[in-house]
């Protein structure tokens, strides 16, 4: 099992320790409503640390990413970062991503925890067609930081006064320095709250902590584990690779056609999403649940005359609404705000609606 260069704080702040994507990760530290209402109302902090880092350098760097990748980069100008996706051929999904574009020749790629080695494996087996481009593994060098909440700018003013944050626009990002140490401070979150993630080498990353939550300590900041990170992400519908997305499944199956830029020229997997285009079956969906009966991954979704539709892609009891949400990959006919739907639990009915997405209204906007 690895450890991020934070579980030390972690393990003395009294976290609920567990196995996640090969590291021993933070799942909660005084509760997950708790520390979810942080993040909606002042501000959390969270180790991100086990999500994966590689660096892509070279003259075809930019051509590279451009075929492996749905999004174009080509949009993306210098101190941009980019929501993106890696394809199978089939058009399944080989991970969601963040890629930063730090200048023509040089990008700056997050993946996730879970399939960081399949993604550095896959990047690799066709790096050789574009000469010259170099792939950097440095996961286990860098640490990640995430501040989020209505307050996280205020705290990082205080952190890093030289910077002015509220100048960088949404997926905008900067460098600073830190005792010494080059940070990436990006507006990137997890949340739909207003914050930024902070890349920074190991050597620094407790210095850094511990002296956000020094500057946050009189606005109610909070350390964050991972069971609030995905109730808040689930208010907001964000794609969890594993529920809403995974390699059987297309992008324009998941609310994800937006990412997917047909025309920017070849990718793998586009010819995949043309032929879903022109014929697309299913989709994802957002629902609330009547009662307090807890949606379940793959609890079978049916309509009002109970003909199975589609089933639970994520589901929890929403801190916030106090009622139980989830997303449903559903028969695409269903896809409609106030449509009814039933899923079964433990072998019982349980009526709900389909709804819009997000599930709530954040410091975002």
């Amino acid at each position: 099992m690895k450890k991020t260069a934070l579980y030390p704080w972690h393990e003395k702040a009294g976290a609920k320790i567990i196995d996640f994507g090969g590291y021993l990760m933070p799942v909660q530290y005084k509760g997950i409503i708790a520390e979810h209402n942080a993040v909606r109302n002042a501000a959390g902090l969270f180790d991100v640390s086990h999500m994966g880092n590689f660096y892509v350098r070279g003259r075809l760097a930019e051509d590279f990413l451009q075929f492996m990748t749905t999004n174009d980069l080509g949009k993306a100008k210098d101190g941009h970062a980019q929501y993106n996706l890696m394809l199978y051929p089939n058009g399944g999904i080989v991970d969601d991503l963040i890629i930063y574009r730090i200048d023509n020749e040089t990008f700056f790629l997050i993946v996730n925890a879970s399939n960081a080695q399949k993604d550095f494996e896959w990047l690799q087996q066709h790096i050789k067609a574009f000469d010259g481009v170099v792939l950097e593994d440095h996961t286990d060098r860098l640490s990640l930081i995430a501040l989020q909440g209505p307050l996280a700018l205020n705290i990082l003013a205080n952190v890093f006064p030289v910077v002015d944050v509220n100048v960088l626009d949404s997926f905008q990002f900067c460098t600073s320095l830190f005792q010494g140490f080059e940070v990436i401070i990006a507006r990137t979150g997890y949340t739909g709250e207003k914050g930024v993630e902070l890349c920074l080498p190991n050597e620094v990353a407790i210095p850094l902590w511990e002296a956000l939550f020094e500057a946050g300590k009189d606005s109610g900041i909070q350390p964050i584990g991972l069971g609030a990170r995905d109730t808040l992400r689930l208010e907001m519908g964000y794609s969890l690779y594993g529920h809403e997305i995974d390699e059987d499944t297309n992008p324009l199956e998941a609310r994800l056609k937006w990412v997917v830029k047909m025309n920017k020229g070849h990718f793998i997997g586009r010819e995949a999403c043309q032929q879903v285009e022109l014929n697309l079956q299913r989709g994802v969906a957002g629902f609330i649940l009547d009662g307090r009966v807890l949606p379940r991954q793959h609890f079978k979704v049916y309509n009002t005359d109970r003909q199975e539709i589609g089933w639970v892609c994520s589901g929890t009891l929403s801190p916030t609404l106090q009622v139980p949400i989830g997303t449903c990959n559903i028969v695409r006919e269903y896809i409609e705000p106030g449509a009814s739907i039933m899923i079964e639990v433990r072998g019982g009915f349980h009526t709900g609606v389909i709804t819009t997405l997000p599930f709530v209204t954040t410091s975002l906007g």
